[in-house]
């Protein structure tokens, strides 16, 4: 488990919504999709992607704390089966927002899993990734038929309307967080084009 401040952001006991997360935001993504993961947790989201994108895909992880990535080597790789070692993957240490907006290749998907929603932040500054600005750097860093997919603990309606002000069109899909859940979260999906 991984928790901030007394909030389990985390659990090994299931992953069925980071393997939902995956599902979405890659839905219609071509093979050997250019993806950008923000967040690594327990690397359950990277592997779901490892999987989705074949052998030619590329996939950058930025993860904040070098702790959660050390974990992932030393203590407990079992989890994703050495995803952060895959040579498919490059990871960053540092904030997912420093990555987006760049000059370079576009991204294909950008799977944000770095909070518990866009008001349930892990960290106050995180508040600048879903702003407009930041919808809008994410846009800038997707290809044209790119799509932005963020794991929320619940529904959003008032940022589903910023994403739609900005350009995309937007999915909700109820997720359970362990396998034969009823109850769970929200894959929020932005996608270009629409």
């Amino acid at each position: 488990m991984i928790s901030l401040g007394g909030v389990v952001l985390m659990s090994s006991q299931g992953h069925a919504s980071e393997d939902a997360l995956c599902l979405h935001g890659l839905a219609g993504a071509p093979s050997g999709a250019r993806v950008l993961v923000g967040g690594l947790g327990l690397g359950f989201t990277l592997r779901a992607v490892l999987d989705r994108v074949g052998p030619a895909g590329r996939v950058t992880v930025s993860e904040l704390s070098p702790a959660v990535l050390r974990w992932n080597r030393e203590r407990f790789p079992h989890l994703s089966a050495g995803a952060v070692d895959d040579p498919r993957v490059t990871v960053c240490l540092g904030d997912v927002g420093a990555l987006l907006g760049r000059e370079g290749e576009p991204y294909d998907a950008v799977l944000l899993d770095v909070d518990n929603g866009p008001v349930a932040l892990s960290s106050p500054s995180n508040v600048a990734l879903y702003s407009a600005e930041g919808l809008r750097k994410v846009r800038r860093s997707l290809a044209p038929k790119g799509a932005l997919a963020l794991w929320s603990a619940g529904p959003d309606p008032g940022f589903e309307a910023r994403l739609a002000r900005e350009g995309f069109r937007v999915e909700a899909h109820r997720v359970a967080t362990r396998p034969r859940s009823s109850g769970g979260a929200v894959v929020l999906v932005g996608r270009r084009g629409g």
